[in-house]
C-alpha cells in the first residue's frame, strides 16, 4: 500500500513541478536571484531531479546515475525544455524503480547512511517526498513573488 501511495505522490509532485516551471512567464525568471533569495527555481528544479535520480534511481534502482550536487546549484540558464525533459525522465525513472520495490524491501536498511544513524528505505523514501514538497513549495512562492 505504501508504495503506491509513494508513487502517487512523486507523480503528483512531479507533475506539479513541470506546472510551476511552465507558469513561468519569462524563462529567464527561473533563474532569478536576489540578496535575499539565493535559489533559483530552475537550481531547485535540477535539486530536485539529482536527488531522486540519486536517492532513488542510483540506489534502489541501479541506473548508474551519478550525481553532481554542487552543479545542481551552480548551472545556470537551462532552457525550459531541458528543465522539463529532465523531470519526465525522472518521473518514468520513479514509477519504474518504485514498481519494482517489495514490502520487504521497504523494511531494510536504505543502503546509504544519508543522517548521522541508519534508517529504513521507507522512512527515507517517506523523507524524499517531504523534501520534494519542500523546496516545490519554496519553487511556487519564488514564481508568485516574480509576477
Amino acid at each position: 500500500m505504501l508504495l503506491e501511495v509513494l508513487k502517487k505522490l512523486f507523480r503528483r509532485d512531479l507533475n506539479k513541478l513541470k506546472t510551476e516551471i511552465e507558469l513561468y512567464n519569462n524563462e529567464e525568471k527561473l533563474w532569478a536571484v536576489n540578496n535575499v533569495i539565493s535559489n533559483s527555481a530552475g537550481n531547485l528544479a535540477l535539486h530536485l531531479v539529482g536527488n531522486l535520480n540519486a536517492y532513488i534511481g542510483a540506489e534502489l534502482g541501479n541506473t548508474g546515475y551519478k550525481r553532481q550536487r554542487d552543479l545542481e546549484f551552480s548551472l545556470k540558464d537551462v532552457s525550459r525544455a531541458e528543465l522539463l525533459n529532465q523531470v519526465d525522465k525522472t518521473l518514468v525513472m520513479v514509477e519504474k524503480v518504485l514498481s519494482k520495490l517489495t514490502t520487504n524491501d521497504l523494511e531494510k536498511e536504505y543502503p546509504l547512511l544519508v543522517f548521522k544513524e541508519s534508517m529504513t528505505t521507507e522512512y527515507f523514501l517517506v523523507h524524499l517526498t517531504t523534501h520534494f514538497s519542500y523546496h516545490l513549495g519554496q519553487i511556487n512562492y519564488h514564481r508568485r513573488l516574480l509576477k
